[in-house]
Formats: structure tokens, sequence, C-alpha cells
């Protein structure tokens, strides 16, 4: 029995990995423009990390981690998302205390999560996220939101739904809690278990939850956006003006909760609204999470962020027909005819490279119409023939393979006439 991918992971090939490849080097370069560095964490931390930031009533604490016990003993877990773990490292290398505030990460890697396989969604997946820590001012909300959109938008996204909420600050949600609490409590043995669950530890979790979604207790239940204070209230009134400044068309829905026990204030979600991209619309989300890092033992200190798959970004690009600009082409391949010939061409194919030309040869012996096939095949711009004949005389052919056009080049200053071949292509 031949050994087969794990349930829920891909194989991500050549030919795929370029559009991959694309993407993140375009977030990169958005990072940069931005000012926001990046930090690489474990890929496994201790348990205990994700119970305290995520939360112990969320679905990934209770039904989706990777969680198990290494060989001492210690309860260690795939990591799920990535916030939790950029904040501990905030914490544990004293980020609060850099002379340049606030602190502007990115990450960008794999993520793990036990759920049920379906199209857009695996249990190994990549996500890019961004964190910025150590400011309360609305207008970094609007930052972290904008950088997101132009993302999508750069590299060609165009149905796109922007929708916020605020989930205001700990006055604000009490409020709303006691609220939720009244609404749910008389009925709340209609729900699924883990909602009853959560009546008292965290009720707004009850809205998040998919299974009762259609209970008609979750249409009427009541919102967060009427138990705001003044103070919450202004805060999101002007991440909304910012928004409206910096072009970025949102939508507010009451409704948005998102997944992770540690957000406050500012959340938001960004989905896509082509046709046929499937049941899971969401691209991307993130929010505000002012107390998180006291959490987890640094000083008090503000911080908002998001996180998006590429698995997801990949199938909005098909579903919008998108192609990207990928550059699969190379810029000579080497065609030998004899022994010597074929030996000169390894020397000579490390110089081509050396030189900064992408560059390949034969290394099968095949005959000089297939050799050009494989060119062909690669997209060669040139190909450059040398034969045992020429190289007697210290010749060698190159071909246009645009145009057709045939040149002899002195061997001993290939490299410096082909940079010309290449400057006028």
């Amino acid at each position: 029995m031949s050994i087969q991918i794990p349930r829920g992971t891909q194989d991500i090939l050549p030919g795929q990995v370029e559009k991959w490849q694309l993407i993140e080097k375009k977030a990169r370069e958005l990072c940069e423009k931005y000012q926001y560095r990046e930090i690489r964490t474990p890929i496994f931390e201790h348990t205990e990390l994700f119970h305290r930031s995520v939360g112990d009533t969320t679905d990934i604490v209770q039904k989706e981690m990777y969680e198990f016990k290494d060989r001492g003993g210690r309860s260690v877990t795939l990591r799920p998302e990535g916030t939790a773990s950029t904040v501990r490292s905030y914490v544990e290398n004293k980020m609060f205390g850099y002379a340049t505030q606030p602190v502007k990460l990115f990450y960008m890697g794999p993520m793990f999560r036990y759920e049920r396989p379906q199209a857009g969604r695996f249990r190994q997946f990549v996500q890019f996220g961004i964190e910025a820590l150590g400011s309360s001012d609305p207008a970094i909300d609007a930052e972290v939101i904008s950088l997101a959109i132009t993302l999508y938008k750069e590299l060609g996204l165009k149905k796109l739904k922007l929708v916020i909420n605020s989930l205001g600050d700990k006055e604000s949600r009490n409020a709303h809690r006691e609220a939720l609490i009244k609404h749910f409590e008389p009925r709340i043995g209609e729900f699924c278990s883990d909602c009853q669950n959560r009546l008292a530890k965290n009720p707004m979790r009850i809205l998040d939850c998919k299974q009762d979604r259609n209970h008609e207790l979750m249409q009427t239940a009541p919102s967060i956006i009427e138990y705001l204070n003044d103070e919450s209230r202004r805060y999101f009134e002007k991440v909304q003006q910012y928004l409206t400044a910096l072009d970025v068309q949102f939508e507010v829905d009451p409704n948005l909760v998102r997944g992770l026990d540690y957000y406050n204030h500012t959340a938001f979600e960004i989905m896509s609204d082509a046709e046929g991209f499937g049941a899971i619309t969401t691209l991307c989300g993130g929010g505000r999470y002012n107390g998180l890092v006291e959490e987890i033992g640094g000083p008090e200190t503000p911080g908002i962020g998001f996180a998006m798959s590429i698995e997801r970004f990949l199938a909005a690009l098909d579903a919008e027909g998108v192609e990207l600009p990928i550059d699969e082409g190379i810029d000579c391949y080497l065609v030998a005819l004899g022994d010597e010939a074929k030996d000169y061409t390894v020397s000579l194919l490390h110089k081509l490279r050396l030189a900064g030309f992408k560059a390949e040869r034969d290394y099968l012996d095949r005959k000089i119409k297939t050799q050009f096939k494989a060119a062909d095949r690669l997209q060669a711009q040139f190909v450059a023939v040398l034969g045992d004949d020429e190289l007697k005389v210290n010749k060698i052919n190159v071909k246009n393979m645009s145009t057709g056009e045939q040149t002899e080049v002195e061997l001993d200053t290939f490299i410096e006439t082909f940079k010309g071949f290449c400057h006028h292509a």
C-alpha cells in the first residue's frame, strides 16, 4: 500500500508554487512600504498560550487544536493562529521597550486546525498576518485594514466586501453580556451543548455558533452597537472616518463578532463577492485586542492585526479569473553536440548563471531536435548551440527563439555579448 498525504493537507507543486511566491513577495513589499517588519515564531507553543489568548470557549480551543504531550510530558500545540505567538514573543523579548513605537510586525507561515476539510479549508494552511502593538490611535486600525485591502487589489481582486463592527471596551461588553444572557437564557435548552456552556462563560460566542445560526433568537439578539458607551462609539466613528478618508468602502455589520476571545473595539472581515466562490466567503479577518498583552504577562499595551489565508486568496483569484503574472521562461538553453562540447557546456552554464541569467542544458544525452523541444517547453528566449566543430574555432551559435534570427558569437566573449542580446530582446 502506498503512503498518501494526510487528509486536509496539500502538496504545492512547481507551476503552482510560483503563484504563492508572487503573493508572498507582494505582501513583503507592501509591509516594507507600511514599515511592518517580519517576525518568525515557533510552529508549536505551550498549550497554555492558546488557552489564555484565543479563549477556552472558542471552537479553536475546544475542538480544533493539534494538542499533544512531548517526551517530557509537557502539553504543546501546533499553532492554530499567529497573533498569540507574536504577542508572546513581544512580551518575552520586551519589544515594548523598543525606541520605535508602535511595534509593527508581520508573519507568514503554516497554521494547524483540526477542521473538516472542504473547498478552501485545510488542516494545515498558510497565513499572512500583521500586528501593530503599542498604539490606541484609530488611525492605525484604518491602516491595518487598508493594507489588507491594498494587497488584494494590487494582485487583481475586485469583488471584495469589507464588513466592520465594534465590540466596544470592557464596560460596553459587560453591558452587552448581561443583555445577551437575559435574551438567550429562557430558551437556552433549544441550543447546542456548546452554546449552553457559553451562556455563563462568554455569551457573545453564541452569536458565532455555526450549528444554531438560523435559530430565531439569533436574528433578534441584542446588538453590541446598542451597548457602546460614548468613548467606544467615538472610537468606532473615528475608524469609519479614517477608512472613508482612505477611500476604503465598508459596511457596518452589528452581528460580526469574530471567533477569538481577545477581540475588542474594531473587528472586521474581508469577503469575496465573486460568483461561485463557495459557501465560505471570508478571505481575511482581524481586529483590535487591547488587553491581550497583559493576559500573556506584559504591560498594558493596545494592539490590532489581521490574518489572511493564502489558500483562500488563490481561490478568490481563480473565482474572478485573475491570472497572476508569473515569469516562467528562461534566458538561455545550451544545446551541445559532441562529447567535448558537452563537457564545455558544464562550465559555460555555470558562468551564465553567475552572470545572473536563468539557464539550462540537456542532461539526458538527447538529439538536437529533442533538445530544442526541451528549450521550447522551458520557454527559452535564446538557444545557444555548441558543437565540437564550433568549439575548435572558438564559436557558438545563438538563436533568438521569438524572431528566429541566428548569430555566430566568439565563445570567449559569449557572456558579455549575451548580456547585449538580452538587453535588446
